[in-house]
């Protein structure tokens, strides 16, 4: 069960790697409203959140894994790489929680309903980028709008 559990992180991941690498840098800075987040902000907020978690239930984690800079501009590869990092940070958080019987530091429900609410978030960004690509005319090809539903292969 440990194994399917970070295996649906990983798979989360995935699915946010498969967006970061097609979008185009154009509709990385595509909004839906002048003062909302734009597709890269959104991904550096997931990212961020990430971290700030990290630092809240995993310190020693914490340490090896700073957030990205909302004022910095748009770097695929450093977003990439970012969410790479993190994503095992994460990974390294759920195995050990899983190992201490799913206790989490600061998160008193456990680790498995943190699981859920990484995942829930991330999705809810990945469904609120995929809207603003729709709603601003950025062209996302079919294999990616369908591959973020293949959690089974």
């Amino acid at each position: 069960m440990k194994e399917q559990l970070l295996e649906t992180w990983r798979i989360n991941n995935r699915m946010n790697l498969l967006l970061v690498d097609n979008i185009t840098d154009e509709g990385m800075n595509k909004t839906l409203s002048p003062r909302g987040r734009t597709i890269y902000l959104q991904f550096v907020h997931i990212q961020n959140v990430r971290i700030n978690w990290l630092e809240v239930c995993a310190p020693d984690v914490f340490k090896k894994h700073s957030p990205l800079k909302k004022e910095e501009i748009f770097n695929r590869k450093g977003l990439r790489r970012a969410f790479e990092e993190s994503a095992n940070g994460i990974e390294e958080l759920f195995a050990r929680s899983w190992d201490e019987g799913g206790k989490v530091k600061n998160f008193k429900k456990g680790l498995l309903p943190l699981a859920g609410y990484f995942i829930s978030h991330e999705s809810h960004h990945r469904g609120s980028i995929m809207l603003t690509l729709k709603q601003t005319g950025e062209k996302i090809p079919d294999a990616v709008k369908w591959g973020l539903w293949e959690w089974g292969k």
